[in-house]
């Protein structure tokens, strides 16, 4: 059984503050500036990004986890753990898509992880 804590390497060993916002800091640079930066160059990225973070916010809703650091942080934890398992990892920082084009070919967790970013940034959490 694969342990959700070590799904993925952290880009620094350096001790944190706050485990969950450091967590939603890695997301960021793994996945979410690049995605966001092609989600908002296309309206049509921009509307899907949109509706995986419509779906983020109602699969807390549906835990009972608020759209907090933490919640969203665990939420992030959970689909990078599954990814792993399924030998798909979130890739590392500077790795993932550039284009629009190829962002609105990207895996399912992938886009999912960006919505995370998106509301975390929307939220003022980053």
């Amino acid at each position: 059984m694969t342990n959700e804590f070590l799904a993925f390497a952290p880009v620094s060993a350096a001790p944190v503050a706050d485990p969950a916002r450091a967590l939603l800091d890695e997301m960021m640079a793994r996945v979410g500036v690049d995605g966001l930066a092609a989600a908002l160059g296309d309206a049509g990225l921009l509307a899907q990004v949109d509706q995986h973070a419509a779906a983020v916010r109602d699969a807390l809703h549906h835990a009972g986890r608020e759209v907090d650091a933490e919640g969203l942080a665990a939420y992030a934890k959970s689909i990078a753990a599954a990814a792993e398992r399924m030998g798909r990892p979130v890739p590392q920082p500077g790795h993932a898509y550039v284009s629009g084009t190829a962002w609105l070919r990207a895996e399912w967790h992938l886009m999912r992880l960006v919505a995370v970013c998106m509301i975390a940034e929307s939220a003022g959490l980053l």
